[in-house]
């Protein structure tokens, strides 16, 4: 983005999109536009949000560059992302490492990697970073449940509270008003978008990941790595019911399910993150935003490393190196929960947010236009 007020360009580029309508039918930022002749901030926070970046627009749009209107939709709409996530995050004082979060993010996981290692050392547990141990407990030799628990629970808890609070700032601004009943008939239709990513379809054929060639691939990376990410999750919990309700410490058998979960987990998170990395590398820099292709890339290698990094744990916890692997991946998992909050994580509850506006403004029109339907009923 050349523009010196991303607004101002924001709002001249959707005036020519809202008059055009060419690429009405390719994601759901067309309908919401519709018939529109001035955004004010709000509605352009809503739609950056709204927008899934598939570059369908991008291809098909007459007023591109090299044509004097210069249209570029989804370069806008990135910078304008970027703005939304800074100008919501709690506390507001994280707005400045956002801005900064290709440096904040390594920054914070590699204090969290050195607060991993110095609670190893401080706890006496310096002979089992290079011993072999596979006897039951033997991860807690390594790094007592007390500290592993609390650098957890407390990095998870921090992640959690931040980025609700920040959803629901962001939920503030482009909230539609209306009624709690209309958020509920809405909210099938949302969840629907969210959980199968419909709208990475671009209009049918998919992203524009390779040039004029369209394709789901990104689509489905994306259900890889949030996939992977859930399953991972589902784990540590199972894990957690193992150890406090079977009285059995970790490691747990290859076949137990807590493995089975984080070895499926590990292998589609880190799978999807290394496609998407991939998808990144290879894709058109003019419609896009300099800004959120560090975000992005710098979020898919910490999502990279932490499934790696778990898998390794799993291939070699026989072995002298399981401590120094161990430590190694929980400095990482402690990482990624404290660095959540002012990371591209973000773009999943805001974008969630953004669709379940675009259900409640879907259902408004049907309704609307229901009456004329039957007033045209001879």
């Amino acid at each position: 983005m050349s523009a010196a007020d991303p607004m101002l360009e924001a709002e001249r580029v959707l005036r020519i999109c809202s008059a055009c309508m060419y690429c009405d039918g390719l994601c759901p930022v067309f309908p919401a536009i519709d018939g529109k002749h001035g955004f004010s901030l709000s509605d352009v926070s809503y739609l950056s949000n709204l927008c899934h970046n598939c570059q369908g627009c991008w291809h098909d749009c007459q007023y591109a560059p090299p044509h004097p209107f210069a249209v570029n939709l989804p370069a806008t709409f990135a910078e304008l992302r970027q703005r939304s996530y800074a100008e919501h995050l709690w506390p507001p004082t994280l707005g400045r490492a956002f801005r900064a979060s290709s440096l904040a993010v390594p920054t914070t996981v590699a204090l969290a990697l050195l607060t991993t290692f110095a609670l190893v050392l401080s706890t006496g547990s310096t002979e089992m970073l290079f011993a072999a141990d596979a006897r039951e407990g033997a991860f807690y030799r390594v790094l007592p449940w007390p500290a592993m628990a609390g650098l957890a629970g407390g990095t998870f808890a921090w992640a959690v509270i931040a980025i609700t609070l920040a959803t629901l700032r962001y939920w503030r601004t482009i909230a539609p008003g209306g009624t709690i009943s209309e958020i509920l008939r809405a909210l099938p239709v949302a969840l629907s978008d969210i959980i199968t990513l419909r709208h990475l379809g671009g209009g049918g054929p998919g992203c524009h990941d390779d040039g004029e060639r369209p394709s789901h691939r990104r689509r489905i990376l994306h259900h890889l790595t949030a996939g992977g990410f859930v399953l991972s999750g589902l784990s540590t919990i199972v894990a957690a019911a193992y150890h406090h309700l079977l009285g059995v410490a970790a490691p747990y058998p290859v076949g137990s399910l807590p493995v089975m979960l984080g070895l499926v987990g590990g292998v589609t998170m880190t799978v999807g993150a290394v496609g998407l990395l991939g998808l990144e590398a290879r894709a058109d820099r003019e419609p896009s935003d300099r800004g959120e292709t560090r975000l992005n890339v710098a979020f898919l290698i910490l999502l990279a490393l932490v499934g790696a990094s778990g898998l390794a744990v799993l291939g070699f916890r026989s072995t002298p190196a399981m401590g120094l692997l161990l430590s190694t991946h929980l400095g990482l998992v402690f990482g990624l929960f404290a660095a959540l909050p002012f990371s591209k994580a973000l773009h999943a509850p805001f974008r969630a947010a953004a669709l379940l506006r675009a259900a409640i403004d879907g259902n408004r029109r049907a309704s609307a236009q229901a009456p004329e339907a039957a007033g045209d009923t001879p």
